[in-house]
């Protein structure tokens, strides 16, 4: 069964308030446990062991969702809004890694 997104971070804000993470957690928390999951996808990056990158990346939006649910933000609409900043730019990666961007 698939689930959207939408559906997704419902689910994940229910589960968060059965558990009183949301309203009490911190949004101080929920950050420093976004980055210690970043520390794990690093990790498992490192590694290339792909079952627990797919882990690391679940568990940091899992953190970025109860994160804007603390702060009354949608993260949808902070994903969009990423998007139409980026949407226009134009280039190309260098294989050293460099982003070049055409004027």
């Amino acid at each position: 069964m698939e689930t959207d997104f939408y559906e997704l971070r419902g689910l994940i804000e229910e589960w968060a308030r059965a558990r009183n993470i949301i309203p009490y957690a911190t949004t101080t928390a929920q950050l420093m446990k976004a980055v210690s999951e970043m520390g794990e996808l690093a990790d498992a990056e490192g590694k290339r062991d792909l079952p627990a990158i797919k882990d690391a990346v679940g568990d940091i939006i899992v953190c970025l969702i109860n994160y804007c649910a603390l702060h009354d933000i949608d993260i949808i609409e902070c994903l969009a809004g990423a998007y139409n900043e980026i949407k226009d730019r134009k280039g190309h990666l260098m294989p050293d890694g460099t982003f070049v961007k055409e004027s």
